[in-house]
């Protein structure tokens, strides 16, 4: 969400900024801490972002590397998937800001790679979650939930955390994801880390290592140390099964004031919306714009996200996205703002993006068992394009190269071809595209509806690992 919190300026010998709680009652807040801590600091001030977009329905500028930007709906005929997800009205005029620390090498979020690659799969026996306990909460009315009751029920699972980066600290939040002291949080929270502590809802404060990053995704893994017996890990929910209007909340460390909760609705799902990979010796100044950071050559991460309204703001990235159940569906990662022209960095404005919970429990487990992950690549190089579909004319990722004995030349895939669909789901950018592609595990095959000569065609390609050594 670029929900980070920024670095503060550094503090020689002095204890880091302790999470503000919240009074169960509301009036002034308090902070919970361990016997002999020092006195809580002010909130963290919240970091500046660099401004990216989500791709919208009117020609927007094109993100850097070999894709385009928006793109329309899916080709008549096409059956949507029966999970229910579908795409709102593209976004426009909106800025998605992801929050900066400093950090850890970047992996190419746009490319799909060459055919060097084998159809391997890294396969994973971590367990994620409360096992049978998927549903913490039954709500009694779906219309109105009782939000309280999601609240206690996700509370305990969701952390703050404290990073300790080159010049100061900086705040984000996590989610426990098991009993052996594992939390997700996003890459972005993390990155460039010196030192890391974990504060629990109950105040408790522990320090934590990293257990794997994937800056690609913006997804990290850190383990508490000396983990407690007592953790509540997180129930885990079903992405793939939310419709636009359903209820959400989102959870965490908002400009340090931890165990905040804000609700909403699903505003849209699958927004393609791109931010820039965490780079390593990023350097800002969080008070008065005056950006001093270097040129980053990574191209940007790409998510078919999440949008709600519930109010996300700096420090809530790596926080918890939860249906009215109180089941995980999302990993809040960045917000968008009106743009750089006001001078400054906003708050929330209704408009906030997860990460769906399918792709993060993949990331997750992968990062848990061998502290990194593998993508999947289908073996194109997609642009922005349309294509006729008999007297109409549909947008879609163009196909401006196909790679020698990738998944996508085994499947037929051509130059030209226009792809509007994968698994049902419209593909109406080469952002979307590239996005459908990442949330997918090596090794499972998609059907993509591709638009040639007029005419629309369905062809099944099954995907491969990406080599890191190229991209």
């Amino acid at each position: 969400m670029s929900d980070q919190q920024p670095p503060t300026p550094d503090r020689s010998g002095q204890q880091w900024p302790t999470p503000q709680w919240y009074t169960p009652h509301g009036g002034t807040t308090t902070t919970p801490r361990p016997t002999g801590e020092a006195a809580p600091t002010a909130p963290v001030p919240q970091a500046p972002f660099p401004p990216n977009a989500p791709s919208g329905p009117a020609a927007p500028p094109p993100p850097s590397g070999p894709y385009g930007s928006a793109g329309s709906p899916l080709a008549p005929g096409t059956p949507p998937r029966a999970s229910g997800r579908r795409r709102a009205a593209e976004l426009t005029a909106v800025a998605v800001l992801a929050a900066v620390l400093s950090s850890g090498g970047t992996v190419a979020a746009t490319r799909l790679l060459d055919d060097t690659q084998s159809p391997s799969s890294a396969s994973s026996s971590t367990q994620l979650g409360r096992g049978t306990d998927s549903a913490p909460v039954q709500q009694a009315s779906a219309s109105a939930p009782n939000w309280t009751a999601t609240a206690g029920a996700v509370s305990p699972s969701v952390v703050a955390i404290t990073a300790e980066v080159s010049g100061g600290t900086a705040q984000g939040s996590g989610v426990i994801i098991d009993d052996s002291g594992h939390v997700v949080t996003n890459n972005h929270v993390v990155a460039g880390a010196e030192k890391l502590q974990v504060t629990l809802d109950d105040g408790r404060t522990y320090s934590a290592q990293v257990r794997g990053t994937d800056p690609s995704t913006d997804l990290a893994v850190i383990t508490i140390d000396k983990a407690p017996s007592d953790l509540t890990p997180i129930a885990m929910g079903d992405s793939d099964a939310l419709k636009v209007g359903d209820p959400v909340m989102a959870v965490g460390n908002p400009l340090g004031l931890a165990g905040t909760v804000t609700t909403g609705i699903v505003s849209a799902l699958n927004r393609p919306v791109t931010t820039q990979a965490e780079q390593d010796q990023q350097q800002q100044n969080p008070f008065n714009g005056d950006f001093q950071q270097q040129q980053s050559s990574a191209e940007p991460v790409v998510t078919n996200a999440i949008q709600t309204s519930a109010a996300i703001n700096p420090g809530n990235s790596g926080g918890a996205l939860v249906d009215a159940s109180g089941r995980l569906v999302g990993i809040n990662s960045s917000i968008a703002s009106l743009g750089a022209s006001s001078g400054g960095q906003s708050g929330s404005i209704g408009i906030g993006f997860a990460i769906p919970v399918a792709e993060v429990q993949s990331i997750a487990k992968q990062l848990i068992d061998t502290g990194k992950a593998q993508h999947a690549y289908l073996g194109v190089t997609p642009e922005n394009g349309s294509a006729s579909d008999g007297s109409a004319t549909r947008a879609g990722a163009e196909v401006t190269s196909v790679g020698a004995g990738t998944p996508a030349a085994k499947a037929g895939l051509q130059k030209g071809d226009v792809i509007v669909a994968v698994d049902g789901d419209p593909v109406d950018s080469a952002e979307s595209l590239v996005g459908y592609v990442r949330e997918q595990t090596v090794g499972s095959t998609v059907k993509l509806t591709v638009l040639r000569d007029g005419k629309s065609m369905e062809v099944d390609a099954t995907l491969v690992a990406r080599d890191a050594t190229t991209g």
